[in-house]
């Protein structure tokens, strides 16, 4: 059905090393492609020579997308504002590093053609990312699909993922939150949804820009976004102190003419309950934060040019 469009949507941060070999990766594929296709690239504030390349590349054809942002507004931002400004039919969400294979596209194209809503792309394997990296990765997705109260996480689901004109539509509309995780929300916003497997391939050019310092901002936003659960850490906390105190309560009674023996208890009890009680005021803390950044209201990205956009 070559009279719908596929929007491809490629995050571009600081590219320049692995954007020729995107380029020529697309070119490779664009005419096997089954549907139409606009390719939207979102420039997230690079610092390199990513931006001239990308117009180079665009004066070439006019399906080829440009949005540049005023400043780096992260990943995440530069998702969202590709799929806002999209007009396929689906929206493909991925990486230009060549580690989400374009080679998927057709069979993603497939999966929407069938009726599916929501196409999630799932690594089956991924070995540039190093043992620590794999490890860390199955931690997060069964942490937050214990805590999260939402329909559980595909694991090792990435930012590539394919959503129809009518999950756009609910994603412009709606999950503007400034502190967000958008593969999270697009698994969760319902309708029919299925997956495809792929291998990520060896990154083409560059480093990645996920340290673990992000990894862990990453987690805790992702926690944030979708659980409570933490919130709740007072009243375990609560019922552990009360246990503690029958028990030192008992001991007190039994020995020592009701005094104990020494501050060892007393001092390591305390030490616990203080420890807990910072815990919990940590978390919190992250939560009124989440707060008031979505009280501040302040712009997922601003967009500074936008080239061969009608």
């Amino acid at each position: 059905m070559v009279n719908k469009c596929l929007s491809i949507v490629v995050s571009v941060y600081n590219e320049e090393k692995a954007l020729n070999n995107f380029f020529k990766a697309f070119d490779d594929i664009k005419y096997s492609l089954s549907w139409n296709y606009e390719l939207i690239f979102v420039n997230d504030g690079s610092v390199d020579n990513s931006l001239n390349l990308l117009k180079e590349y665009a004066q070439f054809d006019e399906n080829v997308k440009i949005i540049s942002f005023s400043k780096n507004y992260g990943h995440e931002a530069a998702m969202i504002a590709g799929i806002d400004h999209s007009h396929g039919d689906a929206v493909v969400c991925m990486d230009s590093d060549l580690q989400h294979p374009l080679e998927s596209l057709n069979p993603i194209i497939d999966e929407i053609e069938k009726g599916y809503n929501v196409v999630s792309m799932v690594r089956t394997e991924n070995k540039s990312a190093g043992l620590f990296k794999n490890i860390t990765s199955k931690i997060f997705y069964k942490l937050i699909n214990k805590l999260s109260n939402q329909e559980s996480f595909e694991e090792n689901a990435s930012d590539f993922f394919a959503i129809d004109r009518k999950v756009v539509e609910v994603l412009k509309s709606s999950y503007r939150q400034k502190i967000r995780f958008l593969r999270g929300f697009v698994q969760n916003v319902g309708f029919k949804r299925t997956k495809l497997s792929y291998i990520a391939s060896d990154r083409q050019g560059g480093e990645s820009h996920y340290s673990i310092k992000n990894l862990i901002r990453l987690s805790i936003n992702t926690i944030v976004c979708f659980s409570d659960i933490p919130l709740k850490l007072g009243i375990f906390a609560g019922g552990i102190a009360a246990l503690f105190g029958v028990v030192v309560l008992i001991y007190s009674i039994f020995t020592h003419n009701g005094a104990p023996a020494g501050y060892t208890t007393l001092i390591s009890f305390n030490s616990f309950m203080f420890a807990i009680m910072f815990v919990i005021i940590g978390v919190i803390g992250q939560y009124i934060s989440a707060i008031y950044t979505e009280i501040k209201d302040k712009p997922i990205y601003i967009v500074e040019e936008m080239i061969n956009f009608k």
